[in-house]
């Protein structure tokens, strides 16, 4: 039996998962963090991205983040973010054109034009779409 380690994945609005893991590999703010079983403690952030959980089984579930944090400690890990979904949750036809209006935004800048908002939206939306193609391998 693989060693595991208890994970929860908590969202503004509920927990989303809670279970013991073999692994897991997140988007951190320097880069994909993998966490096993007797990872030293550590805090990081997380940004808009898929997190992909090796459950107890040998199966594989994907999640989405919106960014957020990530806290090791002995035997737990605990992942805190705005939104988080199960990837199979996502709209990837409103992902795809979130993409688009906001790639369509940047280019036709106008007087009313804020690009931090349409930068976010277009990072949140790939993100998304990462985590849809994560999971369809």
């Amino acid at each position: 039996m693989a060693m595991t380690m208890h994970c929860d994945i908590v969202s503004a609005e509920k927990s989303v998962f809670s279970g013991l893991v073999e692994m897991i590999v997140a988007a951190g703010s320097l880069g994909d963090l993998g966490i096993a079983p007797g990872h030293a403690p550590l805090l990081t952030a997380l940004i808009p991205g898929p997190v992909k959980l090796t459950l107890q089984n040998g199966e594989e579930e994907v999640f989405y983040v919106s960014g957020g944090f990530l806290e090791v400690q002995p035997g737990a890990v605990t992942l805190l973010s705005d939104t988080a979904l199960r990837a199979d949750d996502l709209d990837e036809a409103a992902a795809q054109q979130a993409v688009e209006d906001a790639e369509k935004a940047i280019a036709n800048q106008g007087a009313e034009f804020d690009y931090s908002i349409a930068a976010a939206q277009l990072a949140e939306a790939a993100a998304q779409l990462r985590a849809l193609r994560k999971i369809k391998g």
